[in-house]
């Protein structure tokens, strides 16, 4: 369980957790019918982000089928659309998003108006040609993607995810170790030996550090590179070093937790708190830049977020170990404390 279930996750994650918006449903309503319109609604479709549902000359029909859900974006041409454009340089479409998914209109809505963009500066270069006009110049942007040419979006999920399934098995097992010690009532046997708490403690980690650390090899040989195809572009004994010291701070928190907690349930609502806390507060799905200033500092405060952001920097850039020196430093300290408060914590009788 602990070996297949995360590389199962890993697998079917991915897939999921896949913020690219395809498959938008558009209704056109099309009042001039000429070659113009004709193809614009062409080139929207061709694009691969939408999908032609309703077409017609009738806009309470197209509002009907957004009711329905048969439609998200209501794409309005309005009459004498080609000759206006032609005469007068200018004219206006009209759009209607569904917007009870917002991210989906806000993205759909963004996708057609640079769609609408581009179909309007080829039809100005066309005129342009046709004219042998030397007034205007066309500015023509071509962008480059560095470190994700194709804008794949699992690239940019798989190592976050790996991150949150080594980060899971850590803080899990780890909590519930100790605990189990104190339900079959084997930690009383424990408290009467000459061993050190430290030594104690130690032994409790080192089991679940050689683990993640296994886990962490399939996921990245196995899962991430025969699967998705997806090689890291920078030093992979970097990602081990940084993963070697990670994990001896995740442990830690899931020594505290089984120092504090009496049974295993509590220790497993405990864990599950922190976890969701790390997970969404980690950079994983939403950038950090964009949250609130609290936030900020909550995500600044969680060692999942340094990890994250070192295997996207490995991984997809290629980053050295000078770009990456203060997240190892952070979690540096991370680990000192989390497992020095495990240590004071746990309660030895001798």
């Amino acid at each position: 369980m602990i070996i297949a279930l995360p590389v199962i996750q890993l697998m079917v994650l991915p897939l999921a957790a896949d913020f690219e918006i395809k498959n938008i449903n558009i209704a056109v309503v099309d009042h001039d019918h000429s070659a113009l319109s004709r193809s614009l609604r062409e080139k929207i479709v061709a694009s691969g982000y939408f999908r032609l549902t309703v077409f017609g000359d009738s806009y309470p029909d197209a509002f009907k089928a957004m009711e329905r859900n048969k439609a998200d974006i209501i794409l309005e041409i309005p009459n004498d659309f080609e000759k206006d454009l032609a005469r007068d340089g200018g004219q206006d479409l009209f759009l209607a998003m569904n917007a009870i998914n917002g991210t989906k209109a806000s993205v759909g809505g963004s996708y057609l108006g640079r769609i609408i963009a581009d179909f309007n500066q080829q039809y100005r270069k066309n005129l342009m040609i046709q004219s042998n006009s030397e007034s205007s110049s066309i500015i023509s942007i071509n962008p480059i993607n560095w470190y994700n040419l194709f804008l794949n979006y699992k690239i940019f999920m798989v190592p976050g995810i790996l991150v949150v399934m080594v980060t899971m098995i850590g803080a899990y097992m780890c909590a519930l170790n100790i605990v189990k010690e104190k339900e079959v009532g084997t930690i009383e046997q424990i408290n009467v030996t000459p061993i050190k708490k430290h030594h104690f403690i130690l032994g409790k980690l080192i089991p679940f550090w050689v683990i993640g650390m296994f886990v962490f090899t399939i996921g990245l040989f196995l899962v991430a590179r025969i699967v998705y195809g997806i090689v890291p572009l920078g030093s992979i004994g970097l990602l081990y070093a940084f993963l070697a010291l990670y994990l001896v701070a995740v442990l830690g928190i899931g020594l505290i937790i089984s120092t504090y907690s009496n049974t295993q349930q509590q220790a497993m609502s405990l864990a599950f708190f922190f976890m969701m806390i790390f997970l969404l507060m980690s950079g994983l799905f939403t950038s950090i830049d964009s949250m609130p200033e609290w936030a900020k500092w909550i995500a600044r405060l969680n060692p999942v977020t340094y990890f994250i952001e070192v295997m996207r920097m490995v991984v997809m850039k290629g980053s050295e170990f000078k770009d990456i020196k203060m997240h190892f430093a952070v979690t540096a300290v991370f680990a000192v404390v989390f497992n020095a408060w495990a240590i004071l914590n746990y309660r030895k009788t001798s």
